[in-house]
Order: C-alpha cells, then structure tokens, then sequence
C-alpha cells in the first residue's frame, strides 16, 4: 500500500490511539528494524511494540541511515524504523532474503507487513523499483517515486511451514532496500480467502470517520494499522458504547475488528444523491497487469433507529456494477460484508466503492418498507487484491542439504532465497525438477573449480533426487562417502582433479559395472579404483579387498559380455556408430559450467565459426575428450537477452529426446553468455532443402519424411511427455539440424514456454516473438499461444520440405505469397506436380507426398481446435513413411539402410508404433497405397 497519507497523518496528529487496556499477548511477533546496528533493541513509543536489529534474520547487505533532511523530529519519534535501512547491492537478478522462523504451534495462517523509505541514502537521488517476494511467491513491485514516500507492502497468507522467507529482487531498476519488516500471527478462521493458494496482498485499511488517530496494537490485537478517512462530502456519526462482534460462524467469520474502529462512521451530507463513493487504487505490476479487488466493509447502527426510518442501500464496486443490497442492521454490532470472486480492474477512473441509497418507493412492496429510507454509512474497509501462493518451493530435505554445504564451504556464490524458485532465480549451478503441485528437486549441482577444500561432505548424500554432481577441479580431501552410492538418480559424478584417497566405495563400484553410473575420477593420485590403481606398497596392493573388487570387476565385465552377445544373437543386428557417439554425449555433464578462458581455448579462440542466430555467432569446437560441440555466443547487440538465454539453459536441463539437441553446458562469466551443444554436422534443414549447405545433393522423398518424422517426435516429447508441457514458439527449418547421418533434432529452446493442460485454454503473452511466416494467427493476432501454435508452425516445415520453397514464395512479376496459399491455389486443381520440389525428380510415392500435403494443409488451419495434436502428426508420418518404403522396396528390391531410419520412440516415451495403430484410419479420407509409381489422381 503506498500510503503518504498514513504517514503525513502519523507525522500531524501524534500517531496511535491507545486505549486504557490490558497489553495484548504478542507471542508469535516479529518486527524488526532493518539495518538498525547489530545485537540493538528498542520499545517503540508509538505501539508499545520491542523492535530488533536484523541480525539473525539475514547474512547480506549493508546498513545505512536516510539522509539528514530527512531525519524530521516528526519522524523519529513515531516512526524511528523509517531512518536506517538495510541494502542489497548487486546485479540484476540478485536477490537479498530475511528468513522469519520459530512460527506458533498450530497457526498457519500470518500478516506479513514490509515497509520502505529511501530517504536519498545513497545520495544518487534515484528511488529504486524492484520486485517483493512471499517464499517463491511475487508479492508486489516496489515503485519509490519521491525520497520521502512511505511505501508499505502488507500481505496476508497462509504459510504451512515452520519458517518463511521475505526476498526482495533486483530487476535492474536501482539497488533494493527495506526500512523494517513485521510479522504477526493470525487465527486462521480470519480471513477465509487467504488459503493454500491465494494470498491477500493490502491496497488499502480505512477507519471512516476516525478522526485524526491511526489505530493499531494494542487496539488491535493483531496489530493490523486502521488508517483514519474523512473529507468534506461526510458527515461523521460516532459512539462512545463498545460495538460487539458478530458471533462467529461458518457463513460469516469474526474479523476481530477493534471496537475503536466501529465506533466511527461516515454518510454523505448531500441528502439528495444520497451516495458514499471512494477509489481503490490498485497498483498495477509485471505480474499483475490488472489486479483485481477483494473488498472486506464493515458496518455498525452507531445511532437508534426509530421505527420510521429503515437503512437501505446497494454496494457497487464498479461502474453499472451491484454487488449487494444491505439493511436492517443491528444496534452497535458489526456486520461484516466480503467478497468471494475478485472484481476486475478496469481502469483507474472506473475503480471505487459506491454506497447508495435504495429508491424506497420501488422496494416497498418487495420488503415491506413503511418509513424512510435513510442514507448509506459504512465504519471501516479492507480492500485487497488477490495474489497467487500456489508455487510451491524446494524439497525441505533438499534445502537442508544445500544450505548445509553452502555453510560448510563457505560458498560466495548467490546462493539467496530458495535454491530452485522461482525458477529465473535458481542458485548457480544447480538445476532442478518442477512437478506440478509438489515440491522442486534439486537433480543437477556443479560446484567445480569452486574452491572446495575439506572432505566431501555427507550432505550430499541428503540431495536423494540428484542425478549429475560435479565436484571437479577443487582442493578436496579425505575419501568418498558411501552415501553417495545410495543417491537412487545418480548417474554422473565428477570428482576430477582434487586430492581424494582411500578406496572408491564398493557400492558405487557395482553401480558403473552395472551401467547405471558414470565417475569421474582422474588426477586424484591416492585414490584407488582397484589393486593396480593405488600408490601404496606392493604389499598393500595384494590385500584381499582389492583382489575381492578386482575379481567382481571382472566377472562383471564377463556377464555384461554375456548379456550383450546374447541381446546381439536375439536382435540380429549392432548398435550403429552414430548411436554410439550420442551415447558418448549423453554420459557428459548436462549443464556443466565453463569459464570464457575454457570456452576460447575450446572454439580455438574464434576461428571456426559455423554460422550466426539471433543469439550471436556460433563457434566449432571440441571438449578436453575430444567430443565435437558446437558453442553459442551471445553477442552485445544480440535480440535475444538474457532472459532467452537463461530459459534456453535452464529448460533443456531436465529435457532429454533423441530428437532434441544435446545441451552439454553453459557459459554466464560476467558480461560472456555462451550454451554449448552436441555438434550437428550436417548443419540445419532450411540450408539443407535451399542448397546452401555446400552439397551438391538433393535431400530424397524417404530422408525428407525421415527428417519431419523425427522433428514431429521431438516437438511431441515436448507436448505430452514433459511435465509441466512445452511450447517451442519458434518451430522453423533452421531449428531442425542434422547430424551426420541426416537425423533430425529440434533446437534453440531460447523461447520456450511451459504450459499448464489444468484448466488452461492458453497462455497469454505479454509480446508477439517468433519468426514471420511460420506465426500461428491466434499468436500473432491476440497473444494466445497454445501447442496448436507450435502444430501451425510445424504445418509450414511440413510445406517447405514438399516445395523446397521458403515460407513466403517470390513469384514473377508479384508480391511475395505466403506457402500456405502458394501451395493451396496448385493443390485446388490437383496439380501435386507443381508443388513438390523439383530436384527430387519425381523419385517419391505420390501418394505419401499428398498425405503429407493435406496434413500440412491441417495443420495450418486458422482455428487452433481443427488443427491435429502432434501425436496424431506423427502416427501419419509414419504412413508416409510405409508409402515411401513400399515404394523403395518394389524400385530397388530391398528395404532402407537401417541405420538411418527413425527410431520409432526412446525410451522416454511410448513406442510411435503403437501411436500409428491407434490413428489407423485418420488419413485425411485418402486412401493409402503401395503404388510402384506415382498414382494416378
């Protein structure tokens, strides 16, 4: 609530009411003045309240007093919070976060009050915006327009945990700051709209008529701040007798409201319009463009009412808008009104509060009204808006893990906040899982050439989800806790270049005999894998245990030959090269971290580049084991930021498709952003079909269907198979590379966005990105973006593949026509000979080109529900692809080289084989043959 008012009011009148009663209990309070010296306390005259230093509650930031013109006596004795501050200097994205623990047995259910006054600090003059954070949960933009507004940030939400944390985030609008934070324990049966998923973040608290007082604790128990309103347009009508609370009940809960504030209320002194009327000013932000209202009113007879006279008005939120029709009001007890559903923000000028007399002549003979209708009157408001709680955080036990080893070694990384949300701000190094509704996992941590001395800590073995860990390139010590052979995910462990001894644990010994694990332990000279690897005595070398492992290895070795001479005999044919070398890739580091003196050494500083994206050059180079990766530097003048390449970064680390690019790890050193891939040798299909990638060849009808198949399976795996489900958004003919052996992968995931299939109809955007021509028109029109966006998109590859063309046709003597139209004005006369590329000359099943034409025509339809799912594109794939082989096989006798041909699913998804069978009949009404030749049509 950014509220000059409550502060111009606390610095006019002397600030807090304060009956003569009992002192409340305050068990559960936490209110802190931030940036106050450390171990320093105080009573704060105003409320009576013991305020503390922020010591204990955080490990970062400076302290810092507002300057000296702002130091007004006004200020120090009602709000002394107000002159000293704590600050978080440092880069976008950096967080600084307060940890609020110890939290009353048996409440859930908490007010969270955060408060802001720059006061020119820093002597820039330059107020700061930046964003407040609940947990993993955005709460509200802080916007400090001048150096002595007062903005408070109050929120109301139910907190299942034992402790909370209070982040705020650096979003490169100045250096973020806060003057006190406050926390205040409520019973949960108030405030029924605060629950599990839905906070209530404060406009505004409003005691009509209350003079020139601002009333919090001990008045209110809860210590919420009621802020006095008054102006010329009412009459004040008031009591000095104790206004009660309703009795409590499921239909309508006691608010608690202190009596001071419902003995005060206000009605309109023009009698005839007879119209109470107030704004609510919601401020509007990046994540809630339009921020709706949750209004609590309060009401209370202060006055008898006499039998000639009855209190009869509607409520409105909005303009033309009825919410309620209220009366009959008991005498000095509370009445409190609120609403279920939000009202929607409209605009500035359409957003209030109105109370208006009922017309009596017109009610009378619905309600029986024999006096005088009276004017409207309202004591006391609370306006809300609804903000989302839903998000979930880390793995408590993950988080007790990390932030064990953050403290063991030290770290001086940015390891703030939650360590894997929200998901722009997970700590460095680490990559997490994100199931729906359940806590994040940490899978992924690279800590190398961080600096690490000490034993291997056995909190690692606490991270149970973890599937690649990276210790390389320290100064660790001691010997390799067996704990981590019982990690059930992991699959990589580097432990590289340290000082490691002893024996390597016998259950991780199992684990790599088994397949199930690869480690990484070269240049540790004292450490030993068997009874040749140790550098102890001749004697120590022959001791049982090593023999005992040596032994195992080898019958190991001698079964898992078994196993795969007997698969060999069963399947009748070998694993092919090319497989072999993806798995190469597999086994290495996902998301390893590379500093930019590796990254030059690497590309060979700069001299093999490969080509340029919208991301900046892309650079050949190879690893230290000689793999072949290709490297995406981000350039200065690059359209696509950092925002592109953290989302590209972070989404392909839980992602893994044989159909889509490998990313083996990144570079963010200072002002260098890199991403490093598995390298694609046969560069990318536009090129490809256009004839620019140096060949003299022309793709065939069955590598073409080839080709599209395999992308359909990766774009598919993103659909259906990710959780929650992808878009790619920009699904074009340069995202599709080839390796060596012309098999496809879908690639640059820089604007991917997740999607929710849990009653979503699509995700709104908040701007149009993608390539023109291949731009679904409910995305490019009205920002609906749903996966039918991606099938459009892919509806126009499937046309380039068949024509050769690119996605706008030049014709002679014309404008450029989109392929879509292109292709349909040839199609409409049967003419499937003038649309298909004519390089191929005529080798191709013509029937599998015009299945592929009408699926392509379907996938490009204007209404996003007529348009197939990518499960179903692919099951018709595959019967394109059985028309081309028949055809082959009636040509040439024989079948297609299998080395080449499509794997039908990884084992991260369904078989393909199985999609086809259950689409068997969905052909687009055209009839599948096994013609020698191109049928007659």
């Amino acid at each position: 609530m950014v509220a000059p008012l409550w502060l111009f009011l606390l610095c006019l009148t002397g600030g807090v009411l304060v009956h003569g009663q009992g002192t409340p209990d305050t068990t559960g309070f936490i209110s802190i003045d931030c940036g106050l010296s450390e171990q320093s306390s105080y009573v704060d005259d105003a409320s009576k309240l013991p305020y503390s230093s922020d010591d204990g509650f955080i490990d970062d930031g400076s302290n810092y007093n507002v300057s000296a013109e702002y130091t007004d006596k006004a200020y120090s004795r009602l709000y002394p919070q107000v002159l000293n501050l704590r600050s978080f200097p440092g880069p976008p994205g950096r967080r600084g976060c307060y940890t609020l623990s110890s939290f009353m047995a048996g409440t859930s259910k908490y007010m969270v009050r955060a408060t802001f006054m720059y006061g020119n600090y820093d002597g820039l003059n330059k107020p700061p915006v930046f964003d407040l954070y609940l947990g993993v949960n955005f709460w509200k933009t802080v916007n400090i327009s001048k150096p002595d507004m007062l903005d408070v940030g109050e929120i109301i939400a139910y907190i299942p945990g034992d402790s909370v944390q209070v982040c705020l985030v650096n979003t490169g609008s100045g250096t973020p700051f806060i003057s006190s934070l406050e926390l205040r324990p409520l019973k949960d049966t108030l405030y029924p709209l605060a629950n599990l998923t839905q906070g209530l973040s404060l406009i505004g608290r409003y005691n009509f008529g209350g003079g020139d007082y601002v009333i919090r604790y001990p008045n209110d128990t809860y210590d919420r701040v009621w802020v006095p309103w008054t102006n010329q347009e009412w009459f004040t009508i008031s009591t000095t007798m104790k206004v009660a609370m309703p009795v409590e009940d499921r239909r309508k809960p006691n608010y608690d409201v202190p009596s001071a504030v419902m003995q005060t209320a206000v009605t309109p002194r023009n009698t005839t319009k007879n119209v109470i009327w107030f704004p609510w000013t919601a401020q509007p932000n990046h994540a809630y463009p339009k921020p709706g209202l949750l209004p609590v009113l309060y009401f209370a007879e202060v006055e008898l009412v006499d039998s000639k006279h009855e209190r009869m008005f509607f409520v409105s939120a909005q303009r033309n808008s009825s919410w309620l029709l209220l009366g009959n009001f008991d005498y000095l007890v509370a009445d409190v009104e609120y609403k279920d559903a939000p009202f929607p923000f409209v605009s500035p000028e359409d957003n209030y509060i109105m109370l208006k007399s009922a017309n009596a002549t017109a009610l009378r003979p619905l309600f029986n009204i024999n006096g005088t209708v009276l004017p409207p009157f309202i004591n006391a408001a609370e306006l809300f808006s609804p903000v989302s709680t839903a998000d979930v955080g880390t793995d408590a036990q993950d988080v007790s893990a990390i932030t064990a080893i953050k403290t063991k070694y030290q770290m001086k990384k940015n390891w703030v906040g939650d360590p894997c949300a929200p998901r722009t701000l997970v700590w460095d190094g680490l990559n997490c899982s994100y199931p729906i509704s359940r806590p994040h996992r940490i899978t992924s941590l690279n800590m190398s050439f961080g600096g690490l001395s000490g034993d291997i800590s056995s909190y690692f073995a606490n991270l149970r989800a973890i599937q690649y860990l990276d210790l390389s390139h320290n100064k660790l010590t001691g010997s390799i806790p067996d704990g981590l052979s019982q990690l059930p995910s992991l699959v990589l462990l580097d432990l590289t270049g340290n000082d490691l001894n002893g024996m390597i644990p016998f259950g991780l010994l199992i684990r790599i005999q088994d397949g199930n694990l690869t480690l990484r332990y070269e240049d540790n000279p004292n450490l030993c894998s068997n009874s040749s690897s140790c550098r102890p005595s001749k004697k120590n070398q022959n001791s049982k245990i090593s023999t005992y492992i040596y032994v195992l290895i080898v019958a190991a070795v001698v079964v898992g030959g078994l196993v795969v001479l007997l698969l060999f005999l069963m399947r009748g044919n070998q694993v092919p090269t090319n497989q072999k070398n993806e798995e190469k890739v597999q086994t290495l580091s996902h998301n390893r971290r590379f500093t930019y003196t590796e990254l030059k050494v690497i590309i060979s500083n700069f001299q093999r580049v490969l080509g340029e994206g919208g991301f900046g050059l892309v650079f050949d180079g190879f690893l230290e084991d000689g793999i072949r990766v290709a490297v995406k530097l981000r350039s200065q003048s690059s359209n696509q930021g950092v925002r592109e390449f953290l989302t590209e970064a972070q989404n392909l680390t839980g992602i893994h498709h044989r159909n889509l690019v490998t990313l083996i790890g990144y570079c963010n050193d200072g002002e260098y952003m890199a991403l490093v891939y598995e390298h694609m040798s046969k560069g990318d299909l536009q090129d490809k079909l256009r004839g620019r990638d140096g060949s003299d060849g022309c793709l065939t009808w069955r590598q073409r269907v080839h080709i599209i198949l395999e992308s359909a399976q990766g774009l598919e795996y993103l659909h259906k198979a990710c959780s929650p489900p992808f878009i790619h958004r920009d699904v074009k003919t340069s995202n599709i590379l080839l390796d060596a052996n012309l098999k496809a992968k879908v690639a640059d995931f820089g604007l991917m966005r997740a999607f929710n299939h849990d009653g979503d109809t699509h995700v709104s955007t908040a701007r149009v990105v993608g390539t023109p021509g291949y731009l679904a028109p409910e995305y490019a029109t009205a920002l609906e973006l749903t996966e039918k966006s991606d099938v459009y998109s892919f509806g126009v590859v499937l046309l380039e593949v068949i024509t050769g063309q690119p996605p706008f046709v030049q014709t002679p003597q014309a404008q450029p026509t989109h392929i879509i139209k292109w292709v349909q004005q040839r199609l409409s006369s049967g003419d499937i000979e003038g649309v298909v590329d004519a390089c191929m000359q005529g080798e191709y099943d013509v029937n599998s080109v015009w299945k592929v034409a009408d699926l392509a025509l379907e996938c490009t339809t204007r209404t996003p529900e007529q348009r197939p799912t990518m499960t179903r594109v692919v099951a018709q794939l595959l019967e394109c692809l059985e028309l081309e082989e028949s055809r082959a096989i009636l040509y040439t006798g024989c079948s297609s080289d299998p080395s080449s041909s499509s794997p039908m699913y990884a084992t991260d998804q369904s078989s393909s084989s199985d999609v086809a069978h259950s689409s068997m009949g969905a052909n687009s009404g055209r009839t599948s043959t096994m013609a020698s030749g191109p049928a007659a049509r």
